[in-house]
Formats: structure tokens, sequence, C-alpha cells
């Protein structure tokens, strides 16, 4: 009996030793995601404080907002500058993309303005492109005069240059999108015809998404509207979905030297929880309809009055506190995001 008893012990010495052996490294492994995960969480706050810049609007909202429970919109201001250029404060813009948030629909609709729109610029009073705003008033200039345009208030807005966006994309391994057609275009650097593109879906870089989301030689302002909306949805669908820690680090390095923004560390956080709902987010693209149009012999894009007054409405019921679920025509018309 005393040899079984033996045995017994023996036997159960040995399982504790290999429960050890298999659960250390576990947890070892554990505690270094956990630390890291929380190194990685301080630097993200760290960063993005630096890079929260607020300005002093009329119509900036008096509190923080939490996207979840609020609608909400965002400018995306992409400005036509790099470390080559000097990051001059008088850059104009290379893009504009309004993004509003519905909570009840779970719903975003973006909307991407020509850079050649012809508009009135509020404070200097007077009519030209809707890029010379950035280079007339900054930031500030810019969304007063998006805002007199759509007739909405723009909540926040975030402001990233060539090098932001190029990082961004090469910290996430690339993304995946469909370029319409073969073609050349210069580099961040101006280098002319340094990138080339051939027809189809593939993984672009970021110089060559960058290439993907300037180029207008062969369509016109919206077909390159709709081409940086594409862009955007395959970032946003890339960085919520991105199973490596360590990117985020990437990404999170590449944004804070290059971006400004008015939204603190919190709002950020709300978005992506927003954005990672399990539901997934419908997306819908807008645009402003117009023509070509020569003033002084200068181009410009004539916004279409009719199209504008409707994108208005549009842009206004989704931020309504009234809006409620969407329509299986918004459900059919968006793009799901999952």
């Amino acid at each position: 009996m005393s040899i079984d008893r033996q045995t017994y012990k023996k036997s159960k010495k040995r399982r504790k030793k290999l429960w050890l052996w298999i659960m250390t490294p576990i947890l070892i492994i554990l505690i270094s995601v956990s630390v890291y995960a929380t190194y990685l969480y301080n630097k993200a706050e760290i960063v993005m404080n630096d890079s929260y810049t607020p300005i002093e609007r009329n119509t900036a909202r008096a509190a923080e907002v939490d996207v979840e429970m609020e609608n909400t919109s965002i400018l995306f201001i992409g400005v036509d500058d790099s470390s080559e250029r000097n990051f001059s404060d008088s850059s104009r813009t290379d893009a504009l993309l309004l993004a509003t948030f519905n909570k009840n629909q779970k719903s975003v609709k973006l909307l991407s303005i020509p850079r050649d729109s012809y508009v009135h610029i509020p404070e200097k009073d007077i009519y030209t492109k809707i890029n010379h705003a950035h280079a007339y008033g900054g930031v500030k200039l810019t969304l007063d005069t998006v805002e007199e345009l759509l007739d909405i208030p723009i909540d926040y807005y975030v402001k990233m240059n060539f090098n932001a966006f190029i990082d961004v994309i090469d910290a996430l391994d690339g993304i995946k999108v469909e370029v319409p057609y073969t073609f050349s275009e210069q580099n961040s650097n101006d280098q002319a015809g340094a990138i080339t593109l051939k027809e189809g879906l593939q993984t672009l870089d970021g110089e060559e998404a960058l290439a993907l989301a300037r180029t207008r030689k062969m369509d016109s302002d919206i077909k390159r509207g709709e081409r940086q909306q594409e862009i955007f949805k395959a970032v946003l669908s890339k960085a919520i979905s991105v199973q490596s820690i360590g990117k985020y680090s990437d990404v999170i390095e590449a944004v804070g030297k290059n971006m400004t923004t008015d939204l603190s560390f919190n709002q950020m956080k709300s978005f992506i929880s927003y954005l990672q709902t399990g539901s997934g987010i419908n997306m819908e693209s807008l645009s402003l309809a117009g023509g070509d149009s020569y003033i002084n012999n200068i181009y410009y894009y004539q916004l279409d009055e009719a199209s504008l007054e409707l994108t208005q409405e549009t842009l206004k019921d989704h931020l309504s506190d009234s809006a409620q679920s969407a329509s299986s025509t918004d459900i059919s018309n968006s793009t799901s995001n999952n």
C-alpha cells in the first residue's frame, strides 16, 4: 500500500512540474503582452496629446463628445505638404473629406469636396477654389468655409500631411485597393513619373497609395474624390482589423509626427470603439455634382446648386438627433465595413 502511495505522490509531483512547464511560458507571454499593451496605451496618449491642437471657433463643441452617444462630424484635411516642401503654413489642401457619424444608424457618410470647387471664402469675402482657404487662413478658415458651403456644423478636424499618409499605410504593411487604370505619377518628393501603377486590385504601399489619391490626369475631380474615399475605407478597415500589437506602435509614431487635431485622446478611443462594433458600420459615399468652368481664364469646378442642396439635406438628416435606424435604401447603397 505504501508503494502505491509513493508512486501516486511521485506521479502527482511530475504532473505539477509538467503543469508549471506549460503554464510558466504562457503566463510570461500574457504578462509581457499586458505590459506592452500598457506601454503602447501610454505612448499613444502622449503622442496624441502632442498632436492635440484646438482652434477657437464659434461653432466648436462646448464639451467632449462621446461618438457612441452623439452624432458627430469630422473634416479630414489632407495638406499638399511634406518635409520636401518644408511644411509651409500656407500650403493648400490636396484633399477634403467630410465624415458624419450617426449613432442610431451605426453609419458613416463620406463626402469628398473637389479641391477646385468654386466657393465663397467667408473671412476674405471672395470666391475662389476651396483649397485656397487653408493658404489664406489655415485650418480655421478651411472649417469655416466648409461649414458655410454645406450649411452644417463641423465638430472636429484631423489635419495630415503627405508623410503621415505614407507612413501610416506603410506601418499597416499596405492596403488593398482597386487601381482603375494604368498610370504614372510623381512621388512625395515631386519626382515626375516615379510611381507607375497597373490596373487592377492590388496591395499598395504608402507612396503608391498617395499617387493613386493624387492623380487626376485620366479622369475628373469627382473620380479623384471617389478614389480617396476608397483609400480612406481601406486604411480604416486595415487599421481596426490589424492583429499585430507592434503595428500599432508604428502607426502611432507615424500619426503623431505628422498630424494635428482637436480630438482628445478619449474621443479618439470612442471612435475606435464605435468603428469596431460587432455588427459592422455602414459606410456610404457621397459626391458633389458639378462641371468644368473657366473664370478669368482660371479653371474651377462649378458646383451644381441642386445637387449641393440635396447633399446639404442628406448630411443634416444624418446628423439630426431625430434620425433613426438606417432605411433599406441607405443600407443597400452603403459599403459594409466588417
